[in-house]
């Protein structure tokens, strides 16, 4: 039916109940009301009539959707046959001389209860007609599980709703909130338990998919909800966060699924924004490795602060690209400029700092592959160590207000090529901060992060894809982890405590079995542990069994800031005779010196 015969069916039903109350209420009310005539009554009748349909067009009563009428519209009839009836109330009054008091209260309730019910049932109808072709389209649609009613939770129903493309429809949801039980999120949507539900609910409804609309969630009740679902053969997806949605950087419906990342990272550190957008806004940042996993999301993280420039230095023009590409996709004001250049050339790297000046330096660029290294262990001396003095030395001639190198737990009594020039190159950081008083100059260690290129993750993801077998050193390795945006945030933040020569040290939690990650990411991809072997391959060259973490008289006890502590000691290295070495190419002597040195 179109808009115009809408209009008109409308406007007929609500003229033959207008019309009638009044004769209706007055055979109700006869034995009071015998004293009057059939034209008292006739014009009672056209004076409701006329003042309803004034006021139907006042309240928008024949223009709006009904179909999908809800409390809002009922409230719109409401405040329309109130206004009629006091209206036609008064001209009575005035015209005929009487009061009707008791036929107008009845025709009112009268109004409501068959104008309102019109309305309804037109909703009615289109739920049990129309509702077949929604069926029809629904039906290919994987049927799907929200845990969160919150404000997150509505969007995410009402965005699966609207948008066909997306290949879940919602069927019920869960929510810990006593409140939100029995509440519904939209038609046929409703809050019907909460965690411990779960599985009832998936065997009730034959969900096939369970999305987690709480994104704050803690990583225990994040493990548990992923539990009790897949232990149903259940998908888990989680929902991006809410505040992204609202600042519009991602769409609520850019679902991901759960992955072991988001179950082995830690309880998020809430950063002093105040204080890191006080140092960064309308300044000039320059990250170099910008491109890289610790890099890129150091660009992401400084974004959110407003600064005026983001110079982004790197080696690979590829990797630039993309973080170039997705920082323009947010439309905020600042400028990203993209600069193709290798650390270790000391003349490009002046020519970079004399053109943007930049006031704060995060020198992310690295070598980090330990058992590469151990045969390329010239690159890691030149790129490590060499690249770190030459990004710290152009900080100090161009006067940047800090620098901060990103180092790395394997700097803690170093056995290995990698480990070794790490911490030579934090001795290198910390010899050029003594010599300079505007300039600050920092280190900050942390251990693996979670999904970085050079993480087993990607890895072992790799190979489970290719149906196996997952190959590891050995069963007693255990590692730290901390995901990329966490080690990120806590970089940014220590480096806003600098005051000059620390090594910043991060909290790096609990270690983890490399055998039992590698168990976990067998379940999550969907398999049984026994259909996918594990091999045993050996410790390679520069590897540890256990990574080290500071001992207690290596560190100071209180945290500076939520798990960041401060190294104690300090070993200072002699500028002049690294300069000699370097340029002598005594590459072994220097590495040498690193795995002779402790914090």
């Amino acid at each position: 039916m179109g808009a115009r015969g809408r209009y008109i069916l409308l406007l007929a039903i609500d003229s033959l109940i207008v019309t009638f109350s009044v004769f209706l209420g007055y055979y109700i009310l006869a034995p009071f009301f015998l004293d009057y005539t059939w034209p008292v009554l006739v014009g009672v009748s056209i004076t409701l009539l006329i003042s309803h349909h004034v006021f139907a067009y006042v309240f928008n009563l024949y223009h709006r959707a009904w179909e999908y009428a809800s409390v809002r519209e009922m409230m719109s009839i409401t405040k329309a046959v109130t206004a009629s009836i006091i209206v036609t109330y008064i001209l009575t009054m005035i015209f005929f001389q009487t009061s009707f008091t008791r036929l107008m209260i009845i025709t009112w309730m009268m109004h409501l209860l068959l104008i309102g019910g019109s309305r309804l049932s037109w909703r009615v109808t289109r739920s049990n007609i129309i509702g077949k072709e929604e069926k029809d389209r629904y039906k290919n649609k994987k049927r799907t599980m929200i845990v969160g009613a919150g404000r997150g939770g509505a969007m995410l129903v009402k965005q699966m709703l609207d948008t066909p493309q997306m290949d879940m429809i919602p069927i019920v949801a869960v929510d810990d909130e006593p409140a939100k039980q029995r509440m519904e999120l939209a038609p046929r949507v409703r809050v019907e338990g909460d965690r411990n539900d779960i599985q009832r609910l998936i065997k009730k409804y034959e969900v096939e998919k369970v999305v987690i609309a709480i994104p704050s969630l803690s990583k225990s009740e994040l493990n548990e909800i992923h539990s009790l679902s897949v232990a149903e053969d259940v998908e888990v997806m989680i929902m991006p966060n809410i505040d992204d949605v609202m600042s519009g950087s991602v769409k609520v419906n850019d679902l991901k699924k759960v992955q072991v990342e988001d179950l082995l990272g830690r309880e998020p550190v809430e950063l002093d924004t105040e204080g890191i957008e006080e140092q960064v806004r309308d300044k000039v940042i320059l990250v170099t490795g910008a491109g890289g996993s610790i890099g890129s999301e150091i660009v992401r993280q400084i974004t959110k602060f407003h600064p005026r420039k983001i110079v982004l230095v790197g080696h690979g023009e590829n990797s630039i690209y993309t973080i170039l590409e997705e920082v323009h996709s947010y439309r905020n004001s600042v400028e990203h400029i993209p600069i193709i250049a290798d650390v270790q050339d000391k003349e490009r790297m002046l020519e970079v700092f004399e053109t943007y000046k930049p006031n704060i330096v995060y020198h992310a660029a690295a070598h980090k592959h330990v058992p590469l290294m151990e045969v390329n262990s010239q690159e890691a001396v030149k790129n490590n160590i060499i690249g770190t003095k030459n990004t710290a030395e152009a900080s100090i001639k161009y006067k940047a207000e800090k620098f901060v190198l990103i180092s790395t737990d394997k700097a803690v009594n170093p056995p290995n090529v990698m480990g070794a020039t790490k911490k030579v190159a934090e001795m290198v950081v910390q010899a050029l901060d003594a010599k300079t008083e505007e300039t600050t100059l920092v280190a900050v260690r942390f251990g693996n992060v979670l999904g970085s290129r050079g993480s087993v993750i990607p890895k072992f993801r790799k190979q489970i894809e290719n149906g196996g077998p997952i190959t590891i050193t050995d069963e007693r390795m255990t590692r730290y982890f901390m995901t990329i945006p966490e080690a990120s945030r806590l970089v940014i933040q220590a480096g806003s405590l600098a005051n000059g020569g620390e090594v910043f040290v991060l909290d790096m939690g609990e270690p983890v079995k490399i055998i039992d990650l590698a168990r976990n990411m067998i379940k999550f991809s969907g398999y049984r542990e026994n259909e996918i072997d594990i091999n045993i391959s050996g410790i390679r060259p520069g590897e540890k069994l256990y990574e080290e973490l500071l001992n207690e008289n290596e560190i100071h006890p209180e945290q500076v800031y939520d798990k960041i502590y401060i190294g104690k000691a300090k070993k200072m290295i002699n500028i002049n005779e690294l300069e000699r070495a370097l340029s002598s190419k005594l590459y072994d002597e220097i590495i040498k010196l690193g795995k002779n040195s402790n914090v």
